[in-house]
């Protein structure tokens, strides 16, 4: 019934099968990637046409995480996958990325890429196997794809060795320093994203040359699958014969785009431009539509090769910079009164606004994943809003670009951080894009940076970052520092580096033509160091380490260890005791199954009432030692007394005062605050507690001046020979005595019945 084909290869220690012709058969290519116990189902969908009017290739990848996959029911009140979480908006342009260059020019067929994760066994990633079964069924699928690619994980452990697809956890674990995700065709790279713990450059580029080798194996098995299973390529009219065009195009508005890309000012750059578009525009104003479409790709085509060819031929930049010149910086901290920490960057045209914000646990961010429930101390969220560029357009709303951006500066800045335990903050960037001309990511890493530095959060080194672009024509090809907006639109390289003095920390490239060789790579790494090492000298003049203590306005967190055996007792019944104590003292109180406790609040005299409170009920009373405490219960024969935050312990009525008591209110209250001494603590942990030996207003202890009681005569022998057979009245050696003559008795009559047998003489 099923024409099923099926590739299956060894890699990295594991079998990686492609599996085509079961399931989803109607889709132009579909294909089930397994690898391990992780298995990913990508279906491609082709439009046969293509809209009239249309001059841009719309595709569009999803990648969905199906809960079942992990033997798992969603969250919510509707318990099913709802909106892309984070992760898979980052792993949907992680498939987009390498692929999108790799069809050819005027190809405009719509596409979609849909990859859903239908088993995942904890160990392996996931987003590996979507780029390679969305590579794959794109190559099957008929459609003009000049693929296949392959991808690969690599880690880096501490001993210097390279690691084909480890773990998310074992990548940047204790023995991990890297977290590297590349794609590549058979030829040269196309794609890279990582997180590194300050790696040198060497060791970066061998890393990417490490994985680009294990995809080549990728690469051969789709090969395989397609020479069995691909589709007849479709027969497609993309050549747009612009030439003769372009070369009217070139008399009428060549110089004008030329002296436009020579005005440094963007505004006025634009403006130069839109106004020679404009005369390009009224010049095809009596052609037909399909030829005013190509003439305005032609005006496109004819600025890319007049910009191109300045920076080729004469390493002339749009602004009239060198190659490897940074544009003027300025970097200033404490922008903003109230916040945590604040930073203004601002490089060139291109500014971010970066706060930080300090936070508790009750701040950190959950999420709901494919391995189950976990909490995030450290977020950084980028806006990118329309007036950034001078425009208008919808704003609020959180674009995949915006979330990607976001994304690589928290990488960039997340290896530099304190540990958690020793900063036990919740720590969130918010990075505002106020001006945009190139690279605003980096300039959100800069600002990000400096606005930690600013709140006291003690970051192990500064972190700087650099965006790179490339003009690569044949053989021949300038590496551009620092890029603006324009030379990313029209170069072919965009190479964003970011680290400390120490080596790098996030890496990321994207590449517009059919990848970049080792040598190309080799030189954007080492001038992107200078460049980094220029921007870090920039920024220490607005500061230069973090600063001693945190901001006055965030909160202050102490931290504290109890042993495990404690914390029922510091929790109390249902939450009973620590409720009291956040709501008597104002503090916030977290405690964990190891029994960290963290106490955090604006005030420090709140943190420290909380903390003796918490070690009042940790601590053991001990005999001999005088407690502050306070009345909570009186019944007949004294009053319970509650002391070291967590304890009580009776107060007998003939302890509360030398000389006697008819009633224990005649001498306290409830919630008196009183001075007592710890008597006795029975093998039950009960306690007995004295008044009267304590001074009630210094606290000081007072010599027992009463005299001791004298002790019992002989009762005698028991009436009847002591026997339980005897006259029950009489078996106590005599006449039973009024109940209400008894030593201690009260006007009840219930006498040392109501006594516990550990205060009985």
């Amino acid at each position: 019934m099923f024409d099923k084909k099926t590739v299956s290869i060894e890699w990295g220690g594991k079998t990686l099968t492609l599996e085509t012709g079961q399931i989803a058969r109607q889709a132009d290519g579909a294909v089930l990637a397994t690898y391990g116990e992780t298995v990913v189902l990508c279906a491609v969908t082709a439009a046969k046409s293509v809209r009239e009017g249309q001059d841009f290739f719309p595709l569009t990848v999803h990648y969905q995480e199906k809960f079942s996959a992990a033997g798992r029911i969603p969250g919510g009140f509707f318990k099913r996958e709802g909106r892309a979480t984070e992760k898979e908006t980052l792993t949907s342009r992680l498939i987009d990325r390498p692929v999108r260059p790799l069809f050819p020019e005027g190809f405009y067929n719509e596409i979609n890429v849909i990859a859903q994760v239908l088993s995942y066994d904890g160990e392996t990633e996931p987003d590996i196997v979507a780029m390679i079964a969305a590579s794959a069924a794109l190559t099957i699928s008929g459609v003009p794809f000049m693929g296949p690619i392959g991808a690969a994980r690599v880690g880096f452990s501490n001993d210097g060795e390279y690691i084909l697809n480890p773990s998310l956890g074992d990548a940047l674990g204790e023995d991990g320093r890297l977290d590297l995700v590349v794609a590549a065709t058979q030829d040269a790279v196309m794609m890279v994203e990582s997180e590194a713990k300050e790696l040198t450059e060497e060791e970066m580029l061998g890393a990417v040359m490490f994985a680009h080798e294990e995809s080549r194996k990728v690469i051969g098995a789709i090969i395989d699958l397609a020479e069995q299973a691909a589709k007849d390529p479709w027969e497609i009219d993309t050549s747009d014969d612009t030439s003769a065009i372009k070369e009217k195009l070139r008399g009428i508005v060549g110089d004008d785009i030329a002296a436009a890309y020579k005005l440094t000012n963007k505004s006025q750059r634009s403006d130069a431009l839109n106004a020679a578009r404009e005369k390009a525009k009224e010049a095809f104003a009596d052609e037909e539509p399909q030829t005013q479409m190509v003439a305005n790709k032609a005006v496109k085509k004819l600025e890319s090769e007049i910009v191109r060819g300045a920076i080729l031929k004469d390493g002339q930049r749009i602004d009239g910079r060198k190659l490897n010149e940074v544009r003027p910086i300025e970097a200033m901290v404490g922008l903003l009164p109230r916040t945590h920490g604040s930073a203004l960057f601002t490089r060139g045209e291109t500014q971010a606004i970066c706060t930080t914000t300090l936070g508790t646990k009750d701040a950190e961010q959950m999420i709901d994943g494919l391995e189950g429930l976990s909490y995030n101390h450290f977020m950084l969220h980028y806006n990118f809003p329309p007036y950034s560029v001078g425009e208008v357009g919808r704003f609020g709303f959180t674009s995949r670009r915006e979330t990607g951006h976001g994304k690589l500066a928290w990488r960039a800045l997340h290896p530099v951080l304190p540990d958690h335990e020793d900063f036990p903050y919740t720590i969130r960037i918010l990075s505002d894009i106020t001006e945009s001309n190139g690279s605003s990511s980096m300039a959100t890493v800069c600002g990000g940076c400096l606005s930690m530095m600013d709140a006291g959060v003690p970051i192990e080194r500064p972190v700087s970052g650099i965006a790179m672009g490339l003009i690569l024509e044949g053989d021949d090809f300038a590496v551009l520092s620092d890029i603006l907006g324009d030379e990313d639109h029209l170069g072919d390289m965009d190479f964003k580096v970011a680290g400390s003095e120490k080596g790098i920390t996030s890496l990321q490239m994207d590449i517009k033509v059919a990848g970049i060789t080792q040598e190309i790579m080799k030189t954007a790494l080492a001038q992107a160091s200078e460049g980094r090492a220029h921007i870090l000298g920039e920024m220490q003049k607005a500061l230069g380490s973090a600063r001693g203590e945190v901001s006055k306005h965030a909160p202050r967190i102490e931290t504290m260890q109890i042993d495990k055996s404690k914390i029922r007792d510091v929790i109390g019944t249902g939450g009973k005791v620590i409720r009291e104590i956040v709501a008597e003292t104002g503090a916030k109180v977290d405690i964990d199954d190891e029994g960290v406790i963290k106490i955090s609040s604006s005030n420090a005299d709140e943190i420290e009432a909380a903390r003796k409170w918490i070690e009042g009920i940790v601590e053991e009373a001990e005999v001999g030692k005088i407690y502050n405490g306070k009345v909570v219960n009186i019944v007949d024969f004294g009053a319970f007394v509650n002391f070291m935050g967590g304890k009580d312990g009776l107060v007998h009525v003939s302890e509360m005062k030398n000389e006697r008591v008819e009633k224990p209110t005649d001498v306290v209250s409830e919630g008196q605050e009183v001075k007592v001494k710890v008597l006795e603590i029975d093998q039950r942990g009960k306690v007995r507690l004295s008044m009267r030996v304590v001074d009630q207003e210094t606290g000081e202890e007072l010599e027992d001046t009463r005299p001791p009681r004298e002790p019992r005569g002989d009762r005698g022998p028991r009436g009847g020979g002591g026997g339980r057979g005897g006259d029950r009245r009489g078996g106590r050696g005599g006449p039973r005595r009024d109940r209400g003559d008894r030593d201690g008795g009260n006007k009840d009559g219930g006498g040392e019945a109501h006594v516990p047998d550990f205060l009985k003489d």
